[in-house]
């Protein structure tokens, strides 16, 4: 039992991905990048963190637990498969719409909607710059 906490998980969100404190996500809301997808709205800023970080906010108006969580899943597992999309000194905050959770979101629904505005995002280099 002890061999297989051993063993590295290829796909794993290693802590120092996630955005955990409070403070990062008010600074992600008010100084980030804001563009909004139809299930979303996603605030992206500049930091000097080593690695880009992923924050996930789903409310209870979206729905229940199981929903909320599914969301929080398919939105981790879009971050683990793009980390190359996002710079590496990018905090990205995730937040989930009142309706996001009617939708019956899919994986490729989330890499539909997320992957073309990280890409316009990257193509205009509009990140704002850490003050």
């Amino acid at each position: 039992m002890s061999s297989n906490r051993m063993c590295v998980r290829p796909f794993s969100l290693p802590r120092q991905a996630r955005m955990r404190n409070r403070t990062d996500f008010f600074a992600c809301y008010e100084q980030g990048l804001r563009r909004h997808t139809k299930h979303f709205l996603v605030f992206l800023h500049t930091t000097r963190h080593a690695c880009a970080r992923l924050g996930v906010a789903v409310s209870r108006k979206v729905g229940n637990a199981v929903v909320r969580n599914r969301i929080k899943r398919l939105l981790r597992e879009y971050f683990r498969l793009h980390k190359d999309c996002i710079p590496h000194t990018t905090d990205m905050a995730v937040v989930a719409k009142k309706h996001a959770g009617n939708a019956r979101l899919t994986l490729a629904c989330v890499c539909a909607e997320l992957t073309p505005l990280l890409q316009n995002i990257k193509q205009q280099n509009a990140m704002p710059q850490q003050s």
